[in-house]
């Protein structure tokens, strides 16, 4: 059976790497923002937060391309056509004069990344099930995590010595270092006899398929607002840390601080998942993310607190975080082993597209408070929370 399949090391390791790519072209671009900002003639700082979003609105689109075209011409095909796209758009990004243009270009590096985002999690799919495949999205997660706490570093690093161009080159060398790994050592996880064979009507009738399966959509609904409310996070953090709390080039270390909780919690749900299951953890993570959020707006309603009992919120905030990002991808991939491409690329299409707007929406408030930000957090906790609910009573009915 998959899910007793021992743990293939590498295979984990490469499937972080894959997706450590999008996380790359994110933070380690959060330090620059200004310096872009700047360069391109943006008189609203506030508009800087748009380089962080627009990329999730690409990798929201391309997912319903790469993830049905995998399940039709196999998973390496596909991851090796989504490089030559985020290749082309990081050279727009570089060579622009223009805002506007440079937002083009992460649109399409999002698309381009999207390939190997989504493509990873459907070769999991494609080798484990159940509970373990929980267990290894967390370890993959953990390790996608340990990105976002060392690339702020690494992008003001670079910002030190060069400018915010070498930001996107660097990033372009260690992802042609990752493809060359995946193209010599990973072997095509689906088989031939497994492929679909390729029509437009694969993508209707894989959407339908979907839509069958309430669990996996309930699912799917509860990582967009959780991802939502997280991205309000990271596309204000800069502006937070650096301008709201002064902290200049100390942010990619306060940033870092919050990525480390992430990763624990991810740690810690590859250790308990297989024991405990992943419908138990997730659930007690959602209430534990609106609790905390609602104790923050009780507290600190009239104005910021020090800026270490601002972390302390953030740690445990994202702790349950890491609980809920690996579990509900699996939940929500459990029952579509039969169509994983087209059911990892409609999953994450529809929560990243749910959590762009709500993102710009809420960021659009954190000016001169953090509150925002933890209202959004308690909002979208709430929601996610009734979803739970929802799913709850129908398999307790189902079981009846």
């Amino acid at each position: 059976m998959l899910d007793r399949q021992p743990l293939k090391k590498e295979f984990v390791a490469l499937m972080a790497a894959l997706m450590s790519l999008v996380a790359l072209s994110i933070d380690a671009l959060l330090p620059a923002l200004p310096e872009i900002g700047a360069t391109l003639g943006v008189k609203n700082p506030a508009n800087n937060q748009l380089l962080i979003t627009m990329i999730f609105l690409g990798l929201g689109f391309g997912q319903l391309i790469f993830g049905p075209l995998s399940d039709s011409f196999g998973r390496k095909s596909m991851v090796y056509f989504g490089f030559i796209i985020f290749v082309i758009a990081s050279i727009i990004c570089v060579t622009t004069k223009s805002f506007e243009m440079m937002i083009i270009g992460r649109v399409l590096q999002g698309i381009g990344l999207s390939s190997p985002r989504t493509i990873a999690i459907a070769m999991i799919r494609d080798t484990y099930s159940g509970d373990y495949m929980a267990k290894v999205l967390s370890i993959v997660v953990m390790f996608f995590i340990l990105v976002p706490i060392i690339a702020p570093t690494f992008g003001q690093l670079l910002l030190n010595v060069s400018d915010w161009t070498a930001i996107f080159n660097s990033n372009l060398i260690i992802g042609l270092l990752i493809i060359i790994w995946f193209w010599q050592r990973q072997p095509e996880t689906l088989s031939n006899k497994n492929r679909i064979p390729f029509s437009f009507k694969i993508f209707i009738t894989g959407t339908k398929e979907f839509f069958k399966y309430k669990a996996s959509v309930a699912f799917t609904l509860i990582s967009g607002f959780i991802t939502g409310s997280f991205m309000v996070y990271l596309s204000t953090s800069q502006q937070i840390f650096q301008e709201q709390y002064g902290l200049g080039e100390l942010f990619p270390y306060f940033f870092a601080s919050t990525a480390i909780a992430v990763g624990a919690s991810t740690f810690l749900n590859s250790r308990l998942v297989v024991k405990y299951g992943s419908m138990r953890i997730a659930y007690i993570a959602t209430i534990a993310y609106v609790v905390i959020s609602l104790l923050y707006i009780l507290l600190y309603f009239n104005g910021n607190p020090s800026i270490y009992i601002l972390i302390s919120f953030f740690m445990v905030q994202f702790f349950a975080v890491g609980l809920l990002f690996g579990n509900l991808r699996a939940l929500a991939m459990e029952p579509l082993g039969h169509i994983a491409g087209i059911g990892a690329a409609i999953n994450g299409f529809i929560s990243t597209i749910m959590a762009v707007p709500i993102a710009n929406y809420i960021g659009s408030f954190v000016k001169t408070s953090v509150l925002p930000l933890f209202i959004g957090f308690s909002l979208f906790g709430v929601l996610s929370f009734v979803v739970f609910l929802y799913v709850k009573q129908k398999r307790t009915l189902v079981k009846a």
